[in-house]
Protein backbone atom coordinates (compact mmCIF):
# COMPACT_ATOMS: atom_id res chain seq x y z
CA UNK A 1 0.00 0.00 0.00
CA UNK A 2 1.38 3.52 -0.84
CA UNK A 3 1.13 6.64 1.08
CA UNK A 4 -1.10 7.83 -0.87
CA UNK A 5 -3.89 4.74 -0.87
CA UNK A 6 -3.24 4.92 3.36
CA UNK A 7 -4.63 8.88 2.98
CA UNK A 8 -8.21 8.31 4.33
CA UNK A 9 -10.88 10.49 1.68
CA UNK A 10 -10.07 14.10 2.12
CA UNK A 11 -13.52 16.09 1.40
CA UNK A 12 -16.44 15.54 -0.87
CA UNK A 13 -14.59 16.88 -3.51
CA UNK A 14 -11.38 16.32 -5.09
CA UNK A 15 -8.37 18.41 -4.12
CA UNK A 16 -8.05 21.41 -6.11
CA UNK A 17 -3.94 21.90 -7.03
CA UNK A 18 -2.48 25.40 -8.38
CA UNK A 19 0.86 24.45 -9.52
CA UNK A 20 4.08 27.24 -9.74
CA UNK A 21 7.34 25.99 -11.44
CA UNK A 22 9.47 27.93 -14.09
CA UNK A 23 10.18 24.50 -15.25
CA UNK A 24 7.63 23.39 -18.13
CA UNK A 25 8.61 19.72 -17.27
CA UNK A 26 7.90 19.57 -13.93
CA UNK A 27 4.65 21.05 -14.22
CA UNK A 28 3.79 18.56 -16.65
CA UNK A 29 4.92 15.82 -14.33
CA UNK A 30 2.93 16.92 -11.28
CA UNK A 31 -0.21 17.88 -12.98
CA UNK A 32 -0.08 14.50 -14.64
CA UNK A 33 0.81 12.72 -10.96
CA UNK A 34 -2.07 14.87 -9.31
CA UNK A 35 -4.46 13.71 -12.28
CA UNK A 36 -3.73 9.94 -11.61
CA UNK A 37 -4.54 10.40 -7.84
CA UNK A 38 -7.55 11.76 -8.79
CA UNK A 39 -6.56 15.71 -8.27
CA UNK A 40 -8.40 18.16 -9.94
CA UNK A 41 -5.81 20.85 -11.39
CA UNK A 42 -6.98 24.24 -11.37
CA UNK A 43 -4.11 25.69 -13.06
CA UNK A 44 -0.26 25.15 -13.90
CA UNK A 45 2.27 28.65 -14.88
CA UNK A 46 5.85 29.68 -14.45
CA UNK A 47 5.03 32.57 -11.93
CA UNK A 48 3.16 32.77 -8.98
CA UNK A 49 1.31 35.97 -10.33
CA UNK A 50 0.06 34.23 -13.64
CA UNK A 51 -0.97 31.25 -11.58
CA UNK A 52 -3.34 33.36 -9.55
CA UNK A 53 -4.58 35.53 -12.43
CA UNK A 54 -4.81 31.63 -14.23
CA UNK A 55 -7.08 30.71 -11.10
CA UNK A 56 -9.53 33.70 -11.41
CA UNK A 57 -11.18 33.10 -8.09
CA UNK A 58 -11.55 29.51 -8.80
CA UNK A 59 -11.35 27.51 -5.34
CA UNK A 60 -8.16 25.79 -4.96
CA UNK A 61 -6.55 23.84 -1.95
CA UNK A 62 -3.35 23.14 -2.24
CA UNK A 63 -0.58 25.26 -4.49
CA UNK A 64 2.53 23.68 -4.99
CA UNK A 65 5.29 26.16 -5.03
CA UNK A 66 8.85 25.85 -6.41
CA UNK A 67 11.33 28.05 -4.46
CA UNK A 68 12.64 30.07 -7.09
CA UNK A 69 11.17 31.26 -10.13
CA UNK A 70 13.17 32.52 -13.23
CA UNK A 71 10.76 36.24 -12.65
CA UNK A 72 13.34 36.89 -9.88
CA UNK A 73 10.12 37.05 -7.38
CA UNK A 74 11.18 36.74 -3.45
CA UNK A 75 9.84 33.72 -1.34
CA UNK A 76 7.92 35.56 1.05
CA UNK A 77 5.87 37.52 -1.52
CA UNK A 78 5.54 34.86 -3.52
CA UNK A 79 4.01 32.33 -0.34
CA UNK A 80 2.06 35.36 0.59
CA UNK A 81 0.30 35.76 -2.88
CA UNK A 82 -0.14 32.16 -2.98
CA UNK A 83 -2.08 32.05 0.24
CA UNK A 84 -4.06 34.90 -1.00
CA UNK A 85 -5.98 32.44 -3.37
CA UNK A 86 -7.17 30.70 0.23
CA UNK A 87 -5.21 27.76 -0.57
CA UNK A 88 -2.42 26.38 1.58
CA UNK A 89 1.04 26.33 0.33
CA UNK A 90 3.65 22.97 -0.27
CA UNK A 91 6.81 23.82 -1.31
CA UNK A 92 8.41 21.41 -4.02
CA UNK A 93 11.56 22.53 -4.32
CA UNK A 94 15.62 21.41 -3.73
CA UNK A 95 15.55 20.91 -0.65
CA UNK A 96 19.50 21.87 0.53
CA UNK A 97 18.43 25.51 0.26
CA UNK A 98 17.67 25.78 3.98
CA UNK A 99 17.41 29.59 4.14
CA UNK A 100 14.84 29.61 1.39
CA UNK A 101 12.72 26.96 3.07
CA UNK A 102 13.20 28.88 6.52
CA UNK A 103 11.75 31.88 5.39
CA UNK A 104 8.75 29.83 3.34
CA UNK A 105 7.98 28.53 6.62
CA UNK A 106 8.09 31.55 8.15
CA UNK A 107 5.80 33.29 5.36
CA UNK A 108 2.65 30.62 6.34
CA UNK A 109 3.97 27.17 4.08
CA UNK A 110 2.19 24.59 5.11
CA UNK A 111 5.35 22.38 4.72
CA UNK A 112 8.48 21.15 2.46
CA UNK A 113 8.71 18.23 0.10
CA UNK A 114 12.08 17.75 -2.50
CA UNK A 115 12.14 16.97 -5.83
CA UNK A 116 13.86 14.66 -5.19
CA UNK A 117 10.83 12.59 -3.68
CA UNK A 118 8.97 9.79 -5.31
CA UNK A 119 5.77 10.75 -6.96
CA UNK A 120 3.57 8.86 -4.55
CA UNK A 121 5.18 11.03 -1.56
CA UNK A 122 4.29 14.46 -3.13
CA UNK A 123 1.02 13.12 -3.57
CA UNK A 124 0.55 11.86 -0.48
CA UNK A 125 1.76 15.53 0.68
CA UNK A 126 -0.42 17.60 -1.31
CA UNK A 127 -3.15 14.81 0.62
CA UNK A 128 -1.97 16.18 3.96
CA UNK A 129 -1.94 19.60 3.43
CA UNK A 130 -4.84 19.56 1.72
CA UNK A 131 -6.53 18.13 5.29
CA UNK A 132 -4.44 20.82 7.06
CA UNK A 133 -2.35 18.48 8.11
CA UNK A 134 1.49 19.34 9.19
CA UNK A 135 4.08 17.36 7.05
CA UNK A 136 6.54 16.43 9.82
CA UNK A 137 9.07 15.82 7.43
CA UNK A 138 12.94 16.68 7.46
CA UNK A 139 13.17 19.43 5.33
CA UNK A 140 11.17 21.02 7.52
CA UNK A 141 13.02 19.71 10.83
CA UNK A 142 16.36 21.19 9.21
CA UNK A 143 14.72 24.38 8.50
CA UNK A 144 13.68 24.46 12.49
CA UNK A 145 16.94 23.56 13.59
CA UNK A 146 18.92 25.74 11.14
CA UNK A 147 17.49 28.69 13.48
CA UNK A 148 20.05 28.07 16.03
CA UNK A 149 22.30 28.87 13.13
CA UNK A 150 21.20 31.46 11.10
CA UNK A 151 18.91 33.53 13.71
CA UNK A 152 20.63 36.25 13.65
CA UNK A 153 21.82 38.35 10.41
CA UNK A 154 25.30 38.51 10.55
CA UNK A 155 25.90 42.30 10.01
CA UNK A 156 28.98 44.61 10.31
CA UNK A 157 28.96 47.35 12.60
CA UNK A 158 27.54 49.94 10.40
CA UNK A 159 25.13 48.47 9.25
CA UNK A 160 24.33 47.79 12.84
CA UNK A 161 24.38 51.22 13.64
CA UNK A 162 22.58 52.59 10.65
CA UNK A 163 19.76 49.92 11.92
CA UNK A 164 20.05 51.21 15.61
CA UNK A 165 19.26 54.72 14.44
CA UNK A 166 16.88 54.04 12.05
CA UNK A 167 14.94 51.47 14.04
CA UNK A 168 14.69 53.93 16.92
CA UNK A 169 12.80 56.71 14.37
CA UNK A 170 14.87 58.80 12.83
CA UNK A 171 14.20 59.18 9.21
CA UNK A 172 16.65 58.05 6.97
CA UNK A 173 18.15 61.70 6.22
CA UNK A 174 18.71 61.93 10.00
CA UNK A 175 20.86 58.65 10.06
CA UNK A 176 23.11 59.59 7.56
CA UNK A 177 24.07 63.05 8.68
CA UNK A 178 24.43 61.52 12.24
CA UNK A 179 27.09 59.27 11.12
CA UNK A 180 28.67 61.43 8.54
CA UNK A 181 27.77 59.26 5.22
CA UNK A 182 25.48 60.25 2.24
CA UNK A 183 22.02 59.68 2.24
CA UNK A 184 22.45 57.29 -0.88
CA UNK A 185 25.25 55.07 1.41
CA UNK A 186 22.78 55.19 4.27
CA UNK A 187 20.39 53.80 2.17
CA UNK A 188 22.07 51.14 0.46
CA UNK A 189 23.55 50.21 4.44
CA UNK A 190 19.86 49.79 4.78
CA UNK A 191 18.83 47.46 1.95
CA UNK A 192 21.46 45.25 2.63
CA UNK A 193 20.48 44.96 6.08
CA UNK A 194 16.97 43.66 4.73
CA UNK A 195 18.91 41.30 2.57
CA UNK A 196 20.14 39.89 5.11
CA UNK A 197 17.31 39.39 6.97
CA UNK A 198 15.82 37.80 4.30
CA UNK A 199 18.41 35.45 3.71
CA UNK A 200 17.91 34.45 7.52
CA UNK A 201 14.45 33.85 7.05
CA UNK A 202 13.05 36.51 8.54
CA UNK A 203 12.11 39.20 6.66
CA UNK A 204 11.68 43.05 7.28
CA UNK A 205 10.02 45.24 4.75
CA UNK A 206 8.73 47.56 6.81
CA UNK A 207 10.51 50.00 9.17
CA UNK A 208 8.13 48.08 12.24
CA UNK A 209 9.60 45.27 11.33
CA UNK A 210 13.08 46.20 11.45
CA UNK A 211 12.06 47.58 14.62
CA UNK A 212 11.13 44.08 15.90
CA UNK A 213 14.52 42.96 14.85
CA UNK A 214 16.72 45.54 16.17
CA UNK A 215 14.97 44.13 19.35
CA UNK A 216 14.83 40.61 18.50
CA UNK A 217 18.60 40.85 18.54
CA UNK A 218 19.60 42.74 20.77
CA UNK A 219 20.47 46.33 19.09
CA UNK A 220 17.94 48.31 20.31
CA UNK A 221 15.81 47.74 23.86
CA UNK A 222 12.20 45.70 24.48
CA UNK A 223 10.79 48.54 23.26
CA UNK A 224 6.63 48.45 22.12
CA UNK A 225 7.24 47.15 17.93
CA UNK A 226 3.96 47.87 17.62
CA UNK A 227 4.14 51.33 18.77
CA UNK A 228 5.66 52.55 15.10
CA UNK A 229 3.28 53.19 11.96
CA UNK A 230 4.94 51.15 9.61
CA UNK A 231 5.91 53.27 7.00
CA UNK A 232 9.93 53.51 5.89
Amino acid sequence: MTELDAAPDLVDHPVRVGIADDHESVRLGIKAACENAGFEVVFAAATVRELVDGISGRPVDVIVLDLSLGDGSLVTDNVHLARSTGASVLVHSIADRVALVREALAAGAAGVIPKSSPTTTVMAAVASVARGDVLNNLEWATAIDADRDFAKAQLGRRERDVLHLYASGLPLKMVAMQLGIAHSTAREYLDRIRVKYVEVGRPAPTKVDLLRRAVEDGILPGLDPDGGDGRS
